[in-house]
């Protein structure tokens, strides 16, 4: 008999799986390799050193995959975000963890980091029972659908691309969600509630909360936090999460008006007014030594009573959601 698919590895329990924790251009940064400093970069350096499955400074695209266990035992599998290094991440990650597909994808914003993986889809969708692939529903905002309709429309048309009739063309069922906290929608069973945050100003970009017994709040791209959005997710607010999955782009200095994102003194604040039961940082550069930093991270996490430590490619974390 044919093993299920559905049925997980690691049994009756859901877990997160970060399929990338980095940056836009990922880690190793090229441009360190191809014209090296003085000293050389010794994070980007490592990249070529070690293997990237024992070297946590290997970083790529930001990227969540939740892995929801059912009441009856069976997995859904949800996918945050799929970026330029998405291929990377299903050979490495997915193969990993024995991940034997995705049943739906949620994206944050439609920058390339976030949305260029799509012509990959559907190495990942799902099939039937008559081996018939099934489509895969995804959630993005208008704004986000708009973007993507000029630059994949061969996916919006759900046609092969060039017209070549051979080759796979994604079956994708398009659902567009609003960047409302009070707007909550369903994927694969599970709620997710939109987190709108500037990520410059001007520009919003969605995180998610989810969770029924363990609250998961995930913001990937943050400049700045709106009010309502910081209320959702804190303790003094709507009430306390239990993980905090947050990025920290720059190790030194304080963003300024034209920042797109935080630094690591502007997410540990944040951390502090948010007041989660742990807090795991994502979307690092390669300012951020692994060790180091959460060496550094752990006094900080005793001082402030808060568990606080980078996260790295290929964590599973389990949680019971």
């Amino acid at each position: 008999m044919e093993p299920d698919p559905s049925k997980s590895p690691t049994g009756g329990s859901s877990s997160l799986i970060f399929l990338g924790t980095g940056c836009s251009g990922a880690l190793p940064d090229a441009r360190c390799l191809l014209k090296p400093s003085t000293p050389p970069c010794a994070v980007c350096s490592m990249g070529i050193s070690l293997p990237p499955e024992g070297n946590p400074n290997y970083r790529l695209n930001t990227s969540l995959l939740v892995d929801y266990c059912h009441g009856d035992g069976t997995h859904k599998y949800i996918l945050i975000d799929i970026g330029k290094t998405f291929r990377e991440q299903v050979l490495r990650w997915f193969v990993h963890h024995k991940v034997p597909y995705v049943d739906s994808i949620i994206l944050t914003h439609e920058h390339a980091d976030a949305v260029l993986g799509l012509d990959e889809v559907w190495v990942v969708q799902p099939r039937n029972d008559r081996n018939d692939v099934e489509k895969i529903p995804i959630f993005l905002t208008q704004f986000t659908m708009d973007s993507i309709a000029r630059r994949f429309p061969y996916l919006v048309e759900q046609k092969p691309e060039d017209g070549d009739e051979d080759a796979q063309a994604a079956k994708i069922e398009w659902k567009i969600v609003q960047d409302d906290v009070e707007k909550p929608f369903v994927a694969s069973a599970l709620e997710f509630v939109p987190l709108p945050v500037m990520h410059g100003e001007g520009y919003i970009c969605l995180g998610f909360l989810f969770g029924r017994r363990a609250r998961v709040a995930y913001l990937s791209d943050v400049s700045r936090f709106l009010p309502k959005t910081e209320h959702a997710i804190s303790k003094s607010g709507a009430g306390q999460v239990d993980l905090l999955i947050l990025e920290a782009n720059s190790l030194h200095g304080v963003g300024d008006s034209f920042s797109t994102h935080l630094t690591l003194s502007e997410s540990l604040d944040a951390i502090k007014r948010i007041h989660p039961k742990r807090a795991l940082l994502i979307g690092m550069r390669h300012f951020f030594e692994h060790q180091r930093e959460n060496q550094m991270l752990a006094e900080w996490s005793i001082r402030e009573g808060i568990p606080t430590q980078l996260a790295h490619d290929g964590l599973r974390v389990s949680i019971d959601l």
